[in-house]
């Protein structure tokens, strides 16, 4: 399996409908991170132009959504890591270079507010305090609920996280569309992963 391109973000950047200057915009993707201040890492689809020009995947809804940047907005890179999240199972398999290095049973998305499908990335990395719920790890993904625009004060948005303070047992659909792992396992996944993985969802 390929290795994932990428485009590290060095400046703000405005994504377009198409490739070009004078194409519509349709979004502007900062070059830090909301809440990690890292530099935003966007998964390459598609170069055309001699690779003047990148198809990047956005971390904006509505799902699934693409945009057009200059390549000269940042620097390249590479994962060979992806995340599969198989829903109806409630199991993440962790990929490296198309081996499997991990698997884990993980918390689902309950009926009403289910985990959304889809092909997502890493947004950002949040190392939390002890014992602050969600923690010891955040992984934000660019999916967002279906059901929910807004969730205890953001915007709705999918992350992988632990289980502090969350009583659902692992192997249950019990969320409001993130996907809970254990503390070590996102523990583990934090530790190899970067921002810009791959995460699939698939039912």
């Amino acid at each position: 399996m390929p290795a994932q391109r990428l485009v590290v973000l060095d400046r703000t950047v405005t994504a377009r409908a198409q490739p070009g200057a004078g194409a519509n915009a349709v979004g502007t993707i900062d070059a830090r991170t909301p809440l990690a201040h890292e530099q935003t890492a966007l998964p390459v689809i598609a170069a055309v132009d001699g690779g003047a020009w990148l198809e990047v995947r956005l971390p904006a809804r509505p799902n699934g959504s693409t945009g057009w940047i200059p390549a000269s907005a940042g620097t390249t890179a590479e994962t060979a890591w992806r995340i599969v999240v198989h829903r109806a199972a409630h199991r993440a398999d962790v990929f490296d270079a198309g081996a499997r290095r991990a698997s884990f049973p993980v918390v689902t998305g309950k009926p009403s507010t289910p985990t959304p499908l889809g092909t997502f990335f890493v947004t950002e990395k949040l190392h939390l305090a002890p014992g602050v719920a969600e923690g010891p790890w955040a992984l934000a993904t660019s999916a967002y609920s279906d059901v929910l625009r807004q969730f205890g004060g953001g915007p709705g948005q999918i992350a992988l996280h632990g289980v502090v303070g969350l009583p659902a047992p692992l192997g249950t659909s019990a969320s409001h569309g993130c996907i809970r792992f254990a503390n070590a396992a996102i523990t583990w996944i934090a530790a190899h992963v970067r921002t810009g993985t791959p995460v699939i969802v698939e039912r």
